[in-house]
């Protein structure tokens, strides 16, 4: 392992394991409701209307988040794509090039705490957990968000480390500096406070721990925070000043009030969950380099007095809190801390291996490892009951591949700890997690067809409607405007759908169940002499954002006489 470990080899091996366990998938499947879709739909229409000011979806104005993963996914669109294609996967590179720089980050910033074998080991769990795989599949802020800490994070370490006297003061404090507030102007303009937020947590967390023998508050000035902040003010600055004057000032008004406010004090469009849901997700959310998480933590506790240690404790502990605090919850959103849970399993993992196995397997221990081993062993006894539940039984074969490679994950990772080889344990799931979840996001996700009613719906209008309005009614996802075109109409009911369709002969109607009775009887009442529509085409599934089952019919205007 030390030759791989020295000069660009560690970076190439890193940045190839992130590739492949972000590459499978990126353009099978298919686009995501809502927010991705949402995201991206947003990004189509900057380009098409040349305005990377204001954020719309079709003809309401998007004041949730700021521009920065519009901006990063326009460019990445008019590299790759153009604005008309319905292809997905040139918004969702981004995200996937994130996600490998998050990976290289990890190595960087674990190689400057410890040595570049912690930042390696890390580096490599964070690359195989679930959390970070599936938003390297979407086009959304996460994955860049999480680049993004670390890129802060990294400067921030350096200085602090240099003050407990751990490590020699940074040889390029500018560049460090420069690269510390360009980062932190970036994040900004990705999801606004939160990177904010993680940082001065885990500054306030070292100066309170630090109070009595520590370097005191001094260090951060090794920031250069007076040309920072100007730094930070010309990143930020212009296009809040511009997104502001375009929208009358309404942006911080809908982002602030309409949005973040209404996620701290409960829990916004029924994502709400009780303190502890981030905490017991997380053996999930990290699979399958949570076999060691709760060891780790635990253990790292007890090293609390190392400089090293208690940086990461600080970056992910306070933080933690705030989330698990906050009513409205995601799994998403404690991305921004895995990097320090994952380095602090690996400096565990190498200190037993160092030390003593024993203390990683005693039996305190083994009641995790279970409940690691059935979520792993759920996972894959789940892919081939998906697809033959919400897809046909040509997919039982990748199904039932898949469930074979998750049994895989599962018994490489016991399999070591039989042997007492717990770094081999932890590295191993990781290992054949590339395969399993390569699979499942390039075999078993788009044979769920099911699930992805919006791709059926506008593959059955190009081949029998090539070209023709759509007005869509019961059936307003997000994936459906991105899918059709930024002219689909999305109408308020079945009535609206047929008075469209009776005063517009070329149009064609995408009508689900819920409003078929209303739009027939008012299609009659509109053209009384005419026959009513019968579909061309009925298609059923499931709509997974609201749990529903749905079927979708296609109407075209019956010929007039």
């Amino acid at each position: 392992m030390h030759r791989l470990l020295t000069g660009w080899r560690p970076y190439a091996a890193l940045a190839l394991l992130a590739l492949m366990l972000a590459l499978p998938g990126q353009a099978t499947l298919p686009v995501m409701d809502r927010d991705e879709a949402r995201f991206a739909q947003a990004t189509r229409q900057m380009l098409e209307t040349d305005d990377f000011i204001a954020i719309r979806f079709q003809d309401t104005a998007r004041n949730k988040k700021p521009v920065g993963i519009y901006w990063l996914q326009a460019a990445s669109v008019a590299t790759l794509s153009t604005p008309d294609s319905p292809a997905i996967a040139p918004y969702r590179v981004p995200s996937m090039l994130g996600m490998v720089a998050a990976v290289l980050l990890t190595f960087a910033v674990g190689s400057r705490l410890f040595d570049r074998q912690t930042g390696f080991v890390g580096a490599a769990l964070l690359a195989g957990s679930l959390q970070l795989v599936i938003e390297a599949h979407l086009a959304k802020t996460d994955a860049v968000l999480l680049a993004l800490t670390l890129a802060c994070v990294f400067p921030l370490a350096g200085r602090y480390l240099a003050a407990r006297g751990a490590r020699p003061p940074p040889a390029r404090p500018t560049a460090e500096a420069v690269l510390f507030w360009g980062a932190l102007g970036g994040a900004i303009l990705i999801k606004g406070p939160v990177v904010p937020m993680v940082l001065a947590l885990t500054v306030l967390a070292l100066l309170i721990a630090d109070r009595r023998r520590g370097p005191g508050p001094g260090w951060l000035l090794g920031l250069k925070p007076g040309r920072g902040l100007l730094l930070l003010a010309a990143i930020v600055l212009p296009w809040f000043l511009a997104v502001q004057q375009a929208t009358g000032g309404a942006f911080l008004g809908q982002a602030v009030g309409g949005d973040l406010l209404p996620k701290l004090l409960g829990g916004q469009e029924s994502h709400g969950a009780p303190p502890g849901y981030h905490s017991l997700l997380a053996v999930l959310t990290l699979w399958p380099a949570s076999l060691f998480l709760l060891p780790a933590v635990v253990r790292s506790v007890s090293r609390r007095g190392e400089a090293a240690v208690a940086f990461l404790l600080a970056w992910a502990g306070p933080a933690w809190l705030v989330f698990e605090l906050i009513p409205t919850k995601l799994p998403h959103y404690v991305l921004p801390l895995f990097p320090a849970l994952t380095l602090l399993m690996a400096t565990v993992l190498l200190a037993v291996r160092d030390d003593t196995p024993s203390r990683l397997l005693a039996k305190r221990w083994w009641p995790w490892i279970g409940l690691w081993a059935v979520i792993g062993l759920t996972l894959a006894g789940a892919m081939p009951v998906l697809v033959t539940q919400y897809g046909d039984a040509s997919g039982l074969p990748v199904g039932l591949l898949a469930a074979g490679l998750g049994l895989l994950v599962v018994g490489g990772g016991l399999w070591q700890l039989a042997r007492r080889r717990p770094l081999l344990a932890a590295l191993a799931p990781v290992g054949a997690g590339v395969l399993f979840l390569g699979v499942v996001f390039q075999g078993v996700a788009p044979a769920l067809s099911d699930l992805w009613l919006s791709q059926r719906a506008a593959r059955a209008i190009d081949s029998l409607a090539p070209g023709a309005p759509v007005v869509a009614a019961g059936f307003h996802e997000p994936s459906l405007v991105f899918l059709l075109g930024t002219a689909t109409e999305l109408a308020p009911g079945g009535a609206a759908a047929a008075a469209r369709l009776a005063r517009d002969p070329k149009a064609v109607a995408l009508v689900a169940d819920s409003e078929q009775a209303a739009f027939l009887t008012a299609f009659q009442a509109a053209r009384p002499k005419a026959p009513l529509p019968e579909p061309l085409i009925g298609i059923e599934g499931l709509n997974y954002s609201r749990g529903d089952p749905t079927t979708l019919s296609l109407y075209a205007a019956p010929p007039t006489d």
